[in-house]
């Protein structure tokens, strides 16, 4: 994904500016038809923060008919990202990460434009990054006392997290936070293959690379509109559901299609075994049934262990191309900076 300087439409050049060397911080925000609640958002962003030289936004136009794009520019948003088209939440964001990237961000820090998270933790947020213990920062939510979170929604956003530690091997919380502040370092390491949601991809993503990450406990506002990523409970749950399973297929491929081989394999011995009893006591034709489904399991559950041993030489594939995207990435934006 190319975001060309034709695609940025910044108040600031795009092109190294005089201020480069300077520690910036990018506060970016997906938008799409958030014409009435950005406003609010914007009046609560800092444009000072302790420890960064300077602090810009950037609003991501996924797509709008509004005019949301005008409403960011008059309230003093720096660098706008367009993507034409409604592309995602997952697009939305790599997008504003790597428009970030190219306008010389030392951190980056991405909120929602409905203000659901308070602006006065982004210097909570950001501190692990300056004091050098994490790359990566997720702000969480206190879901438990959070009075708009539905009981189902709790438990699917528990759920999430779960799923997350177990692929990631790390521990946040709230996973599917989308208030968190990422290094430039990481941000380069970063890619999302879901559309729909990029939190859990990214922690896992953070979690298989060794980025240092960690968590702060934040606060958050009271709903200003319906949620976009539930329009229902029932799309809710079936998207999460999905999206949860295709974290292990991609990120597991190998555990994920051998377990599934096993509890195939296991009933297709039994039903073999049966019929190899009865076929010794002199009965075995009359029990072919047995053997026809015990063959016909041991088949699917060799398919299934062959499908993970493909999945995973994918993998492999994919961590090679995104290593090849990283070095791309230093060479356009060079090392690490202090």
């Amino acid at each position: 994904m190319d975001f060309s300087p034709e695609n940025i439409h910044p108040m600031q050049s795009v092109e190294p500016r005089p201020d480069g060397q300077k520690k910036k911080l990018i506060i970016q925000i997906p938008c799409l038809n958030e014409a009435e609640t950005l406003p609010v958002t914007l009046a609560c962003l800092p444009r000072q923060v302790p420890g960064y030289d300077v602090v810009e936004w950037l609003v991501i136009d996924d797509g709008c008919t509004d005019n949301t794009v005008q409403v960011a520019k008059a309230h003093g948003v720096d660098h706008i990202v367009s993507l034409g088209t409604r592309r995602g939440l997952a697009v939305a964001f790599i997008a504003g990460i790597e428009a970030s990237l190219k306008l010389g961000a030392h951190t980056i820090v991405n909120t929602d434009a409905d203000n659901q998270y308070r602006a006065e933790y982004i210097s909570e947020l950001v501190r692990p990054i300056l004091d050098g213990s994490a790359q990566i920062v997720v702000g969480a939510r206190p879901i438990q006392r959070t009075e708009d979170f539905s009981w189902l929604k709790r438990r699917l956003q528990r759920l999430g997290s779960w799923v997350v530690r177990v692929a990631s091997n790390t521990d946040i919380p709230d996973a599917p936070s989308g208030f968190r502040a990422i290094y430039r370092e990481a941000a380069m390491q970063l890619y999302a293959f879901n559309a729909y949601t990029y939190t859990l991809e990214t922690i896992i993503q953070a979690g298989r690379k060794n980025i240092p990450i960690t968590w702060v406990p934040v606060e958050t506002n009271g709903p200003t509109r319906p949620s976009r990523l539930i329009s229902s409970i029932p799309r809710y749950v079936w998207r999460s559901l999905i999206t949860i399973l295709r974290i292990f297929i991609v990120y597991k491929p190998a555990r994920f299609f051998g377990m599934l081989s096993l509890i195939v394999l296991v009933p297709g011995l039994i039903a073999i075994c049966r019929f190899l009893v009865f076929y010794a006591l002199g009965d075995g034709g009359g029990h072919l049934q047995s053997l026809i489904l015990g063959g016909s399991l041991v088949a699917v559950s060799a398919i299934l262990l062959v499908t993970g041993i493909i999945a995973d030489l994918i993998a492999a594939n994919r961590r090679l191309l995104e290593d090849i995207r990283l070095k791309l990435w230093r060479q356009e934006l060079g090392g690490p900076r202090p």
